[in-house]
This record gives structure tokens, C-alpha cells and sequence, in this order.
């Protein structure tokens, strides 16, 4: 199977992190659905990388990084998006392309500095695969 790891069902009960970025990914999927996107995936895991969601805009896969920081200490949300972390997403769409067909895409990321809509910061394209 190339490797692909399916989602896991929780094995037990949920970290106070773990919940607050369970609810940071459901308020990003809100907000892009309400804004036309389709999500179509939610956790997709491969051997060395993670995509949060996955969505269509008309006829573009959108990978969609997810990032809450409560504090701003070491550059917020969008600081924490390194090179190592783009290239895992990176792996993990490749994979994904693989699977489910070659489309164009985009990288997106939702920076959220808390768990409310009005602390939404989408950035499209904010990265290329090249």
C-alpha cells in the first residue's frame, strides 16, 4: 500500500491539546466551507508527513495546514511553519496526488491566535512545492 496511513479512531481520551486543535481544524473547516471550498479529507497521515485538510476549490486541491498558538513568544502561528514542516506537507500531498489523481493545487494555511472566527488568518498559496 506505498505506505499510506489511514486516520486513526482516538484510542483514548483526548489531551487538553489535543481538543484544542481538534477544534482549531473543525473552526478552519467551518470557515472555508462557508467561504465555498469543499473539505474532502480530514487528517491525512503518511509515513512522514500530515496534511490537516483537504479541500476543493472548483477544480484545485487545496492542502490546508492548520496552526493555533495561544502565544506569539516565538513568532505565532505562522513562524511555526518551517522548511521541515512544508516538506512533510509537501511528502504528504504528493502522496495524496498519487492516490487520488494528479491535480493542480495549493498549499493554504489557516493561522488562528485563539479558537474564535475573528482569529482566522488564511493565507493562500503560502508556499509552493517546487
Amino acid at each position: 500500500m506505498s505506505g499510506i496511513l489511514e486516520p486513526r479512531a482516538p484510542s483514548g481520551p483526548q489531551s487538553t491539546r489535543q481538543a484544542r486543535g481538534a477544534a482549531a481544524e473543525q473552526l478552519a473547516a467551518d470557515y472555508l466551507a462557508q467561504r465555498g471550498l469543499a473539505v474532502i479529507a480530514r487528517n491525512f497521515r503518511v509515513k512522514g508527513g500530515e496534511i490537516d485538510l483537504i479541500c476543493r476549490d472548483g477544480r484545485t486541491t487545496v492542502f490546508v495546514e492548520v496552526r493555533l498558538r495561544s502565544r506569539s513568544d516565538f513568532g505565532g502561528a505562522a513562524a511555526s511553519i518551517t522548511a521541515a514542516k512544508q516538506a512533510r506537507l509537501i511528502l504528504a500531498a504528493r502522496h495524496w496526488l498519487l492516490r487520488h489523481g494528479e491535480t493542480p493545487c495549493r498549499f493554504d494555511c489557516m493561522l488562528l491566535d485563539g479558537l474564535e472566527a475573528k482569529n482566522i488568518e488564511w493565507l493562500r498559496n503560502a508556499f509552493a512545492a517546487d
